[in-house]
C-alpha cells in the first residue's frame, strides 16, 4: 500500500490551482454525501436486532484505511464523515431521496470537472481509482494545512507534487 505522502503528493500534483481546490471543497463533500445516501438504501438485517446499511459498512472500511494512512487526518475525517453519514441515513426515509441524491451526485461531478478545467489537468482517479478515496483525505489535509497543522507533511508533499506535475506536463508535451 502506498504511504500517505505518496497518495497525497499524487493527488496534489493535479490539484495545485486554488480554483480547482475550491471546487473540490464543494464537489467532494457533495459526492460523498450523495454516495452515502445511495448506499443507505441497501440495508442488512443483523439477527433481527438492528439494521446496517451499505453506507455504514463502507464508512467503517474507509475509516480503517484512513487510520492506516494517517491517524491525525483520519480523526478529522471522522469528524466530517459521522454527521454526513447520519444525514444520509436520515434522508433515505424522505420522499424523493433517491432523486435528490442522484441530482447532487451529477451536479457535484460537474463542479469537479469544472475545477479540472481550471487546473488544465485530468482528475487523479483517471490513472488510479484509489485516488477517489484520497480526495476527502487530501481536502482534510488542506484544512489542517490552513489551520497551521501538519506543516511538515505539507512541506514534504508539495515539492513531490510539483515534480510529479512537471513530469506529467513534460510527458503531455512529448506526446
Amino acid at each position: 500500500m502506498k504511504s500517505a505522502v505518496e497518495q497525497l503528493a499524487t493527488y496534489k500534483s493535479v490539484h495545485l490551482n486554488p480554483k480547482n481546490i475550491r471546487t473540490h471543497f464543494i464537489g467532494v463533500p457533495a459526492i460523498i454525501w450523495s454516495l452515502l445516501v445511495l448506499m443507505s438504501f441497501v440495508r442488512f438485517d443483523i439477527a433481527g436486532q438492528f439494521q446496517l446499511s451499505l453506507a455504514m459498512v463502507f464508512a467503517v472500511v474507509v475509516a480503517i484505511y484512513y487510520f492506516i494512512l494517517h491517524t491525525r487526518l483520519a480523526i478529522g475525517l471522522m469528524l466530517f464523515i459521522i454527521p454526513v453519514l447520519m444525514s444520509a441515513e436520515y434522508i433515505v426515509s424522505l420522499p424523493n431521496a433517491l432523486w435528490i441524491a442522484l441530482g447532487v451526485f451529477i451536479v457535484a461531478w460537474a463542479i469537479q470537472f469544472l475545477g479540472h478545467k481550471y487546473e488544465k489537468a485530468k482528475p487523479a482517479f483517471i490513472d488510479d481509482l484509489n485516488q477517489l478515496l484520497i480526495g476527502p483525505f487530501f481536502l482534510m489535509a488542506e484544512v489542517y494545512f490552513m489551520l497551521g497543522w501538519e506543516q511538515k507533511l505539507n512541506e514534504t508533499i508539495t515539492p513531490i507534487a510539483r515534480d510529479k506535475r512537471r513530469a506529467l506536463e513534460a510527458a503531455r508535451k512529448a506526446s
